[in-house]
């Protein structure tokens, strides 16, 4: 049976290509042993493909697939010089390679205006083009390019300008491309990409929260806690502002802890925080009160805690606690009784040595109390020297007599004893504070001097020995009489005492009584 010669095109009739694409169109033929085939493109417009004859059939391969490939492609074949066919195909094309891409501006800050770009690729025919752009499910911008007459492919752009706000952080702009070509088969049409927003914001509404409180008792664990709203996290520094209105830098971090809570901990804390990428700062304050006992922050003596007689001196004590102290500063006797004297501060004019001694720094309130000691020191010269000879009695030749020196002053005198020669000067016979002299006789008698000095001054005292004699009466003696003259210190003459002899009496005993005795300084 001989088949009847026919032909085909494939595909037939129309076809949709995206351009970019390589399309083959195939002219097949049967019943025809040597066809010959010819392609031509509509208005006689090139071909733009290659051609490939075989035995019995040829084709047209685009590669790729350009505009200039839009028209009606018509193939003819004549068998064997004799019969003649022809049959066409329209090529319709459009471009759609890709999703779009959304472009948004590098930084989105909160309540400032920012920027989405959808960017669509290589899309034709371009007046075909639907755009939406949708924030989650809310619609921000919708655009179509009706007007479009461009014939070539070409990339679109969709700008819209919105603020975000910070409750759109992590929601998602979306952008939906639409190429609705109803009466042409190729899918995708519809093409979406979407973005999450990262909104930057803040810092704002920043707290500080206080635990167990803005008022916690000494020794309590204290910890403070700063909390702000801000996209990306805010850098966190804590200070501290002094008494002297100096800030003190602490730690940069949003939890502040101090384990053991001291009433020098008390003060203003700021938390300040700053977002790094909106440049903008925040801070928050609190006020903390350590309550407990009350700490004594000084005690002191002005000029000084050792000072000379004379000078004027203040001695004052300041405390600190929460609630505030009771401050009583007294001075404290040796008897470790207390004497209440001022509170906070001593004024001492023209300070005497009855000044020195202990004073007492007292603080109370509800939660205890402090005391806190510092001593005053006063130097001066030598004071209230005293001589005591022993036996008071009256002495008698052959005894032995102990004349003890004392006397005041800071620092402590260095006493020595000085006698009387026959010639009225004054000779060194001990360095010790009490001079004993054994076995008493004649040469003993005289006048015996106690010097006391420091490096402020000297003071010094006499006294003159007598030995008792015997009278004629062996029942009637006359008592030694003892005489003490003070000398002044250093320059000026003192109180002249008389000795009286209460009778007149002749003596047989070995020495002369002296009736009366002047001493002068």
């Amino acid at each position: 049976v001989v088949k009847a010669f026919e032909m085909e095109i494939i595909p037939a009739e129309r076809v949709v290509a995206q351009i970019g694409n390589r399309l083959t169109l195939t002219c097949n033929t049967t019943g025809c042993a040597s066809p010959s085939f010819s392609w031509r493109a509509g208005m006689d417009n090139p071909l733009g493909g290659e051609v490939r004859n075989h035995r019995t059939y040829s084709t047209l391969t685009m590669n790729p697939v350009t505009t200039l490939n839009s028209h009606l492609y018509l193939c003819t074949v004549i068998c064997d010089e004799k019969e003649k066919k022809e049959k066409h195909v329209k090529v319709e094309l459009y471009s759609f390679p890709s999703d779009p891409i959304i472009e948004i501006s590098p930084s989105l800050v909160a309540g400032e205006p920012a920027t989405v770009n959808c960017k669509i690729p290589r899309v034709y025919p371009s007046n075909r083009l639907e755009v939406l752009l949708k924030k989650d499910e809310h619609n921000l911008h919708e655009e179509n390019f009706f007007e479009d007459d461009s014939t070539k492919v070409v990339t679109k752009n969709v700008t819209h300008t919105f603020h975000p706000m910070v409750e759109d952080t992590g929601k998602e702009i979306t952008c939906v491309a639409s190429l609705p070509i109803a009466d042409m088969d190729f899918e995708p049409k519809e093409r979406t990409s979407s973005q999450k927003l990262n909104v930057t914001f803040g810092p704002q509404s920043t707290t500080i929260t206080a635990s167990p409180g803005s008022s916690p008792r000494e020794g309590d664990s204290l910890t403070l806690t700063c909390v702000t709203q801000s996209n990306p996290p805010a850098q966190i520094v804590w200070s501290r502002r002094l008494a002297e209105g100096h800030i003190q830098h602490l730690i940069k971090n949003n939890v502040l802890s101090i384990p053991h809570a001291h009433f020098n901990d008390s003060g203003l804390y700021i938390c300040e925080v700053i977002n790094l990428v909106t440049n903008k700062t925040d801070k928050a304050t609190v006020d903390i009160s350590i309550q407990g006992a009350p700490v004594i922050t000084k005690l002191s003596i002005e000029p000084s805690t050792t000072v000379l007689e004379g000078e004027n001196v203040s001695i004052q004590c300041s405390a600190e606690s929460n609630p505030p102290p009771k401050v009583i500063l007294r001075r404290k006797f040796d008897n470790a009784d207390t004497k209440p004297h001022s509170a906070r501060r001593i004024l001492l004019p023209s300070v005497t040595f009855q000044n020195g001694g202990d004073y007492e720094c007292v603080a109370e309130n509800k939660f205890g109390n402090r005391r806190s000691e510092i001593t005053l020191n006063v130097k001066y010269g030598p004071k209230n020297t005293m001589i005591t000879v022993i036996p008071t009695a009256a002495l008698k030749e052959g005894e032995t007599v102990t004349m003890k020196c004392t006397s005041s002053g800071n620092p402590a005198p260095v006493i020595s004893w000085n006698k009387k020669n026959a010639t009225g000067e004054s000779e060194k016979i001990s360095e010790n504070a009490t001079l004993t002299i054994q076995n008493l006789k004649s040469q003993d008698l005289g006048l015996y001097e106690c010097e006391a000095y420091n490096e402020f001054g000297k003071d010094e005292k006499a006294v003159k020995l007598f030995i008792q004699a015997r009278l004629e009466e062996p029942d009637q003696m006359i008592p030694l009489i003892i005489a003490f003259s003070s000398v002044a210190a250093l320059v000026v003459p003192a109180v002249a005492i008389f000795v009286y002899v209460s009778r007149q009496a002749k003596i047989n005993g070995s020495y002369s009584l002296v009736k009366a005795l002047r001493l002068k300084m």
